[in-house]
């Protein structure tokens, strides 16, 4: 169960960096959170308690952040791990989903033998911008024959409204909105 005062408490120990990675981007440094280990234990709690019973058997983690949060994630749900990485990073037959970002565009990539129809994946990512990493993963999980049981991440940028690019299809959860 989150509570405000788990909210507050992330929102007080994150670090806000101003153009990074280029002017005009707020980032939002999780590394702080990460670095409390009781934070990072509620946090990790937090986010995977909305799917608890959901049937998980993965969680597909959003290279870099979201390697952190997923791994922990997956072990709290007791769900294998997939990392979602950039191209060129994974040595065995890979998969790719490119998408656009606040910033330029990308590619994920996962191992084409991961997942596949009896897979019920949970995508996680620290920051939810504007969706199109976020999508990406959940497209990606998908064209492998997975089911998507949902999205969760540490926060979300409200303004940006990157959930309405993820559609309806699946819950999502976001222990923060900035």
């Amino acid at each position: 169960m989150i509570t405000r005062s788990l909210a507050d408490r992330v929102r007080a120990t994150l670090r806000v960096i101003a153009d990074h990675p280029k002017p005009g981007i707020q980032f939002q440094d999780i590394t702080p959170v990460l670095a409390d280990g009781p934070l990072f234990q509620e946090v990790v709690a937090a986010m995977a308690a909305p799917f608890a019973g959901a049937g998980v058997t993965h969680v597909l983690g959003i290279e870099a952040r979201g390697f952190i949060l997923g791994g922990a994630v997956a072990a709290s749900l007791g769900a294998g791990f997939v990392p979602a990485r950039k191209p060129g990073k994974l040595p065995w037959e890979r998969v790719s989903e490119a998408y656009e970002l606040e910033y330029g565009a990308d590619a994920l990539e996962a191992h084409r033998d991961v997942m596949g129809r009896t897979t019920k994946v949970l995508v996680v990512d620290d920051v939810l911008a504007t969706g199109g990493t976020a999508a990406a993963a959940g497209r990606l999980a998908q064209g492998l024959g997975a089911v998507l049981a949902g999205w969760t991440f540490l926060l979300e940028i409200g303004p940006l409204e990157g959930r309405k690019r993820l559609g309806g299809t699946a819950p999502g959860f976001s222990l923060l909105t900035v």
